[in-house]
Parts: C-alpha cells; structure tokens; sequence
C-alpha cells in the first residue's frame, strides 16, 4: 500500500485547526506541556501533514532576530518511524528556501536529537530547561 500524505500550508492562525489539535494531542496530552500555544502563531508558517483526511504530523517555521526558526513539530504516535517526520522537516526546509532563509535555527528535545541530527542538524550550546523537558538549540544550514 503506497503513502496517501498529502501537504497544506497555512499562515497565521488561518485554517489551522488540525495543526493545533495535532500539537495539543502530542505536546499537551502525551507529554504534559503546559504553554503549548504562542503569539508566534500569527506570524507562522504551518504545514500539516495528512494520511488522506488524517491530520497526522505538523510543525512551524517564523522569522526570529532575522534569522528563521522552526518548531512545534510533531507526528501523531501511530505514524512515528514512518518517515513522516521527515517529510515535515523537508517542507519546512522548502518553505524557509522558498522566503529566502538559508538556515534554521530550532530548540530540540534532547530525546529528540538524534531524529534532527540524522535530518542535518547540529547540536549548539548547553541544554536548558523548558518546562519540565530538556531542550537544546539546534541549526542547519540549507542553501
């Protein structure tokens, strides 16, 4: 059976009810975050990632001290380790390229640094706090 994922962007808070159910099932549900939603938001780019009609993965990129930063990314727990997360990070990647952005920045779980440093992203500075998470900073380069 053939991958049925198709893409949908959306800027600012404009149709992106599926991305936020998304992150709220994972970041808040399953993870126990509390500050989930942000004034970034409005000023983001959001791609969702669909199984046919199945929002299953999302994340965000936004412009930052004129660099560019990506985040909130997740994928719904049946479809980790199917590359969807991957598929999520080559959008974002694109649509950086595609404003003109030739690296991003992003805060990592530090469980998660190894799915990031597979997809081309390198570890910066010490990790920190946030929430009840460790997190580190993490960039590519992408030109």
């Amino acid at each position: 059976m053939g991958r049925r994922w198709t893409i949908q962007w959306s800027k600012g808070k404009e149709n992106t009810t599926d991305a936020f159910f998304i992150r709220a099932m994972v970041f808040m549900v399953e993870q126990g975050f509390k500050n989930e939603f942000d004034d970034l938001d409005d000023k983001s780019w959001h791609v969702i990632v669909y199984d046919k009609e199945t929002p299953i993965a999302t994340g965000r990129v936004f412009q930052k001290n004129g660099g560019w930063h990506a985040g909130r990314i997740c994928v719904m727990e049946d479809y980790r380790g199917k590359g969807v997360g991957r598929v999520v990070m080559e959008n974002l990647e694109a649509k950086v390229r595609e404003l003109g952005g030739d690296a991003i920045e992003l805060s990592a779980q530090l469980d998660k640094k190894g799915f990031y440093e597979r997809n081309g992203y390198q570890a910066q500075g010490e990790v920190y706090m946030d929430e009840h998470c460790p997190h580190i900073d993490m960039v590519k380069e992408i030109r």
